[in-house]
């Protein structure tokens, strides 16, 4: 018998920029000029519906008239097309349209957006470079940093997917006028739970400037979007690959992502994720690591904010409790929750661990109590 050793040891430098600022598109196209992505000439502008007119289009011309080859592909907005099939139209019509390894995709838009082109980024040709430029705070403060991409399945949301991390990511403040209330209000939720997670006075600033930040005031924006990046990135440089710390950004997604599926995405995912920090803040005063006074503040943060807080009617609490079974965070069968620590630490069960298994009669405590 033979045995070949393959020492295959590799050091990877996933480092990388994320510029904050306002009506970053010539921006954008100047760092590339400047050489962020080495030689490439071909460029796939990923965007969905609402975001093609916005600012798709205006990429793809800005490249064109710097002599670059770049082509839009557009998919229809919403959760519901962050799916396998959605993935294979993309790479299908990139493949159609002369793309292959030395090409290079932008992906413009919101957590969709990001999520799938940088999933389709990952695959295509065994994997291309690929850009985030992100046009809502949902994105800024979630899906543009960290490197995970995925789509959903018909069972739950993120389970098929890839760690790939972009060449630069661009959060473009001015792009969060264009969003309705109920979009910007959706981006908010995550920014809440990083407070929550991570820092009081993060947490007392939005209380103070709920209202700017809903307005759209512009250094009240910016501070909000450098904010929710620090925090996200401190975790992420200490985890990249979810092996542990990483799972503190799962806070209140057990029972929000639970929710969005079961909801069949009638609820955004900011909204349910508010659900789901409610339901999480109720958990945590259960087991002793929060105080009533501060269950109250969260929820009335998220009320502040003009989100949900309780299950709506429409859902079956009985179906709701079985799909949290498809969190990812299962182990062995066994529910497993991020729980808060008083306002803004998470509490700790062991060296580097971060969820606390939590038996299914208490969690259905918690899903009737909202």
């Amino acid at each position: 018998m033979s045995v070949l050793n393959l020492e295959l040891i590799k050091t990877v430098d996933d480092s990388y920029q994320i510029e904050i600022g306002f009506s970053l598109e010539e921006k954008l196209v100047e760092d590339i000029k400047a050489g962020l992505l080495g030689g490439i000439k071909k460029f796939a502008v990923v965007t969905d519906s609402n975001v093609k007119d916005l600012h798709g289009d205006k990429i793809v011309d800005l490249l064109e008239s710097a002599g670059y080859m770049a082509k839009i592909f557009v998919f229809e907005a919403g959760e519901k097309s962050k799916t396998r099939r959605t993935k294979e139209y993309v790479e299908d019509a990139m493949l159609e349209a002369g793309f292959r390894r030395d090409c290079a995709i932008i992906a413009v838009g919101g957590g969709v957006v990001t999520d799938l082109a940088g999933f389709v980024a990952g695959t295509f040709g065994r994997g291309i470079p690929f850009i985030n430029y992100a046009t809502t705070l949902l994105a800024a403060a979630d899906a543009s940093v960290g490197g995970k991409t995925a789509v959903d399945t018909p069972l739950a949301t993120n389970l098929i997917g890839l760690f790939n991390q972009p060449k630069k990511v661009y959060i473009d403040v001015a792009a969060w006028k264009t969003l309705d209330m109920r979009q910007l209000r959706s981006g908010v939720s995550e920014t809440i739970k990083h407070a929550c997670l991570a820092d009081k006075e993060f947490f007392e600033y939005l209380d103070e400037h709920m209202e700017d930040l809903l307005n759209n005031d512009k250094q009240v924006c910016e501070h909000v979007a450098l904010k929710n990046c620090s925090i996200k990135y401190k975790v992420v440089m200490q985890d990249e690959r979810e092996s542990g710390l990483r799972e503190v950004l799962n806070l209140g997604h057990t029972v929000g992502r639970a929710i969005e599926t079961v909801s069949d995405y009638e609820l955004l995912h900011g909204e349910a994720l508010a659900i789901g920090m409610a339901a999480m803040a109720h958990l945590s005063a259960e087991l002793g690591f929060m105080t009533e006074e501060e269950v109250e503040r969260v929820i009335g943060l998220y009320k502040k904010a003009g989100l949900p807080v309780s299950i709506p009617d429409y859902i079956d609490k009985e179906v709701l409790v079985k799909k949290l079974y498809t969190d990812k965070k299962v182990k062995n069968g066994q529910l497993r929750f991020v729980i808060e620590k008083g306002i803004g630490d998470i509490a700790t069960f062991g060296e580097n661990v971060y969820a606390k298994p939590i038996e299914e009669e208490l969690a259905r405590k918690i899903i009737y109590m909202i």
